[in-house]
């Protein structure tokens, strides 16, 4: 049976209680409309024989409906299509599956005045299919969200195709061929003011980001266009979405420097610039007044310096990758000292030189350390259990100066580091087998729980996810 809202229900057990006989059907057109995309999305599927009646009542699973009011039927409970998903997802998302060919005209949505969200899930696979054109759809249907995931056969452009979706709220694009540009204008988005998730990623969209796009996006909690070829600076409009949550522009060619902009977007959670080619004069200082970060990742840009003491004020971070940019001396024991819920750190392939901050080993909630690839040196302060909970996750390899202790010689610490050299002992020493302890071993308390971390989507994975 199609799914109802908690309010649909309760609208259609009012009518059947003081208005008997006053429920009404799916219209036709809509019926026809609904019928018509499936043959379309499957045609080897005999819809119209597996489901003779009213699609409100008996429909697959990704037929959604629900109960409205209609002050032409005198306040009578009239149910109308509010969603469509295609393509199997799993046993408990069994939508209707696609066939190697499917065909899919925006201009059959047109009856279904009702219709909030589209989906696509894996359909477009084999042969290729153009990104539907959805500019004659202004209204209705009033669509809310349009969802195309893993779709590597969807091809062409976006740019025109969605502009007059003024209602949408939710467009995720990902996994796909679409190509060409968007953003590139500043007026490429003025009608989808109240889009709340833009996730592009994986696709193959290229070109900069106009310097207004995103004045009109001022609802915005995920931007998520990861995966792509954009190029250029990033515009310091996006400091205007006030309102982002997640925002990822991984794996792109953004270049020039990274906007102090973003310090206005003073609710941000997740930030990955990773793998663009922005070049700083060191990690950005103005990252200590954005407080509500969780995650921070900017590996593989030209960043250098050394690494900043901006901790205390970014204790939530859960999350920091910087691996890969050019970093130069120590690394802060404030690190260590207030980033207590740290979950991952990534510092490999810089240039950082001394000891491993000894506070590292009270991070009980670190599930991964990537040390790996600089020129560290000295004894490395971590006791059995933190090095057993990590395992393969804590990756020393390439300083050829760090040492363990003999205790640790057992736990195969990832790089095959040799065993510190015992000190000398006095010669008065030697006949007082008790005299000497081994002042250099501490213990640490390591009974926090591992914490996995997400990088795509979801979250919402990015990378996450993600996701958004």
């Amino acid at each position: 049976m199609a799914e109802l809202g908690v309010t649909g229900f309760v609208v259609l057990l009012l009518a059947l209680a003081f208005e008997p006989g006053s429920v009404f059907s799916l219209s036709r057109s809509e019926q026809e409309a609904v019928y018509a995309v499936l043959e379309g999305v499957n045609s080897a599927v005999s819809w119209r024989s597996l489901f003779p009646d009213d699609l409100c009542s008996s429909a697959p699973h990704g037929v959604v409906c629900d109960f409205f009011t209609d002050s032409a039927t005198s306040g009578a409970a009239v149910p109308h299509v509010i969603e469509l998903s295609f393509g199997y997802v799993s046993d408990y998302s069994p939508n209707p599956p696609c066939g190697p060919n499917p065909n899919f005209d925006p201009l059959l949505l047109l009856p279904l005045t009702h219709l909030k969200k589209l989906f696509f899930f894996r359909c477009f696979t084999e042969s290729e299919f153009p990104f539907p054109d959805f500019s004659p759809l202004s209204s209705p249907p009033p669509l809310e969200e349009l969802v195309f995931i893993e779709n590597p056969s969807l091809v062409g452009t976006m740019e025109g195709r969605i502009g007059k979706l003024q209602n949408l709220r939710r467009l995720i694009v990902t996994g796909s061929e679409v190509s060409g540009s968007i953003l590139t204008t500043s007026n490429s988005f003025d009608v989808l003011s109240n889009l709340e998730q833009l996730t592009l990623s994986r696709n193959k969209i290229k070109g900069e980001i106009a310097e207004a796009a995103f004045e009109s996006l001022r609802k915005l909690k995920i931007l998520d266009l990861s995966y792509n070829e954009f190029q250029g600076t990033l515009p310091d409009s996006i400091g205007k979405s006030g309102e982002l949550l997640k925002l990822d522009l991984s794996y792109n060619g953004f270049s020039g420097r990274i906007p102090e902009a973003l310090k206005g977007i003073k609710n941000l959670e997740f930030l990955d610039l990773s793998y663009n080619n922005f070049t700083n004069d060191g990690v950005p200082l103005f990252l200590s007044e954005m407080s509500n970060l969780r995650e921070v990742y900017l590996s593989g840009n030209l960043l250098g310096g050394e690494i900043p003491e901006i901790w205390g004020a970014l204790g939530g971070v859960r999350g920091v990758g910087l691996s890969g940019v050019g970093l130069v001396g120590n690394i802060p024991r404030s690190m260590g000292l207030h980033l207590g819920g740290l979950c991952y750190l990534g510092l490999d392939n810089n240039m950082l030189e001394g000891e491993v901050p000894e506070e590292f080993g009270g991070l009980s909630l670190l599930n991964e350390l990537n040390l790996e690839n600089n020129n560290l040196s000295g004894r490395l302060p971590f006791s059995a259990g933190f090095v057993a909970k990590l395992g393969g996750r804590l990756k020393m390899e390439g300083n050829l100066g760090i040492c363990i202790d003999e205790g640790l010689r057992s736990a195969k610490v990832s790089g095959g580091l040799k065993v510190c050299r015992q000190p000398d002992l006095p010669k008065t020493a030697l006949f007082h087998e008790n005299s000497c302890s081994c002042p250099w071993q501490r213990f640490w308390d390591s009974r926090g729980k591992n914490i996995h971390l997400e990088s795509a989507e979801p979250f919402w994975s990015e990378g996450n996810s993600s996701m958004t």
